[in-house]
């Protein structure tokens, strides 16, 4: 009997272990350990927003609060790319995020624009074949050649030529959406690398999202 208790006592204390570490690695937002310096008006004001519009404050602003400069820096990049007036509607702008991170295989980007996919488009099943192959969902012909370019610009961006740019100004777009669609995937090249380079995790809140 008094061995049963000492096993019984090991597993329970192995398994109060293994859920400390659950809950350590839930929390945790990158593999860094970088301590969140001073906030401007600005960025304080920014992740209250966040709060009141979100109910949480998106991990990759966590990630950058190290550093106020850098962290506002990619505020107004990623504002600008995503939210600001564009040829190319807020769906597509975050189609091209989710077909860019599947090249990249990154989770946090997968995640949280795979969200965003299905919220705007009222589409629980785009988000996921956006995920893991865009190829098989049913596009429209202007769709399917912006996400296109976008997988081409990322695996081979030294072949992309002229033939490419004129098959986007067959299905409609500007000189400025092509240099906004190319903006957008450097960006999100960027932001795959930064997140996979640190082990960056997604909220979970994104998980849940319009599902």
């Amino acid at each position: 009997m008094k061995r049963k208790k000492v096993r019984d006592g090991k597993a329970k204390a192995r398994l109060a272990a293994m859920e400390l570490q659950i809950t350590k690695d839930d929390t945790k937002i990158t593999a860094l350990s970088l301590q969140r310096g001073k906030l401007s008006p600005a960025m304080d004001g920014y992740f209250r927003k966040c709060m009141e519009k979100l109910g949480f404050v998106p991990n990759v602003l966590s990630a950058y609060a190290f550093d106020n400069a850098k962290l506002e820096a990619f505020v107004d990049m990623y504002n600008d790319l995503m939210l600001a007036p564009s040829g190319l509607s807020k769906l597509e702008r975050e189609m091209i995020a989710v077909a860019v991170s599947s090249v990249n295989r990154c989770y946090y980007c997968l995640v949280a624009h795979g969200a965003a996919v299905r919220a705007l488009s009222g589409d629980p099943e785009l988000g996921e074949m956006m995920a893991l192959n865009y190829r098989v969902a049913r596009l429209d012909q202007r769709q399917r050649a912006l996400l296109d370019y976008a997988w081409k610009l990322t695996t081979t961006p030294y072949l992309v030529d002229d033939t490419d740019r004129a098959e986007l100004r067959k299905v409609g777009l500007t000189e400025q959406d092509i240099f906004d669609l190319s903006e957008t995937v450097a960006f999100f090249n960027l932001s795959n690398r930064m997140a996979s380079a640190t082990d960056m995790m997604p909220n979970r809140e994104y998980h849940r999202a319009v599902r």
